[in-house]
């Protein structure tokens, strides 16, 4: 048995099924991973990237070209999970209430007294689709904020709880700008990760031509289940973090905004940087991914592996970088290599 799995093994925050969900933890990806195969081809670098998040609690935003099958990857997602799924497709005429629900008037036909009664929208489920999230205007954009972050939905001046898990996967299309609204500051930090999703490989591509021409279909069998997850969920929050793994992720987000801890690059081409919450969401997405790896700490290559998809989002460039062609990851792979010299 290796020194930090006997660490837990006797620290008191960690409890005996702590340790076995740990140790049933590479089955659970595994199996994961074989469902998910079953239906989307290659793309490992973004489904890896979403089951950190997904184990993480935290919510996804896919961005990449029509037909990457970004919405049949949630889709196929929620299904190996067992997972309650709703999907909205965002339109320029979608209203708020066609999101979180509205109060419909009825009438009792043996009393003729009326009454309202709220009807829950597609919101209330386990796993939400937001498909192509920048068509709708920012008031209807503004109807997840409060669920997105706390969990919970107001209407007619009431609080109603949603679900265990609650995560938001929405997808982007990048290259279409006609009738889109760009997703305002507020409302991408709620994200914790952007996922640029891109061109499958050759070889893959001959294989999805190959599936989906034939008129087979497969199956997809549920391998986890709502409560295993909030489970695991549980136990990958109360694994021991690493000192130093999270000092250098308040490092990497410091970095990120102009200022004096912040390297030439940023300072020239950097209007906003990433705030607190990129810091907490680089040091749990290391950790997750740590364990989904079979590590029971976090490596500072962890931290790097997931900077990308928690900052890309979260630094906004100014006019000069984009007059002069620079690019937000352009200015994150500066961020990396300024903090790995430096740490």
């Amino acid at each position: 048995m290796n020194t930090e799995l006997e660490k837990m093994e006797n620290d008191d925050s960690v409890g005996a099924d702590d340790l076995v969900l740990f140790e049933e933890l590479a089955a659970v990806k595994r199996d994961l991973l074989d469902e998910i195969g079953k239906v989307i081809v290659g793309q490992k670098e973004v489904v890896e990237s979403m089951l950190v998040a997904m184990f993480s609690g935290g919510h996804c935003l896919f961005i990449g070209v029509p037909g990457l099958a970004k919405t049949l990857l949630v889709s196929t997602t929620a299904k190996a999970l067992g997972l309650d799924f709703s999907r909205i497709q965002f339109t320029p005429d979608l209203m708020p209430a066609d999101i979180t629900g509205t109060e419909v008037l009825q009438e009792n036909r043996d009393t003729g007294e009326r009454s309202l009664r709220f009807i829950e929208g597609p919101i209330f489920t386990n796993l939400l689709l937001a498909d192509e999230i920048n068509r709708t205007p920012p008031k209807t954009q503004a109807a997840l904020l409060q669920a997105m972050q706390e969990g919970e939905v107001t209407s007619a001046g009431e609080n109603r709880q949603l679900g265990t898990p609650f995560l938001v996967f929405a997808t982007q299309n990048p290259i279409e700008q006609g009738g889109t609204y760009p997703l305002p500051e507020a409302q991408l930090d709620r994200f914790m990760f952007s996922i640029d999703v891109g061109y499958p490989t050759l070889d893959d591509e001959v294989e999805i031509v190959k599936r989906t021409t034939t008129g087979q279909t497969q199956e997809v069998t549920t391998v986890l289940g709502r409560e295993k997850l909030l489970a695991l969920q549980g136990m990958l929050r109360r694994l021991p973090s690493s000192a130093a793994v999270d000092k250098l992720a308040v490092k990497i987000s410091r970095a990120s905004r102009p200022g004096p801890e912040a390297p030439e690059m940023v300072n020239k081409w950097v209007q906003w940087g990433a705030g607190p919450r990129a810091s907490q969401y680089l040091s749990l997405g290391a950790r997750v991914r740590a364990a989904l790896n079979g590590e029971e700490v976090p490596h500072p290559d962890d931290l790097f592996s997931v900077a990308p998809s928690v900052l890309s989002h979260r630094i906004l460039l100014n006019f000069k970088a984009t007059a002069a062609g620079v690019t937000v990851q352009d200015v994150l792979d500066e961020i990396v290599e300024w903090v790995k010299k430096g740490r």
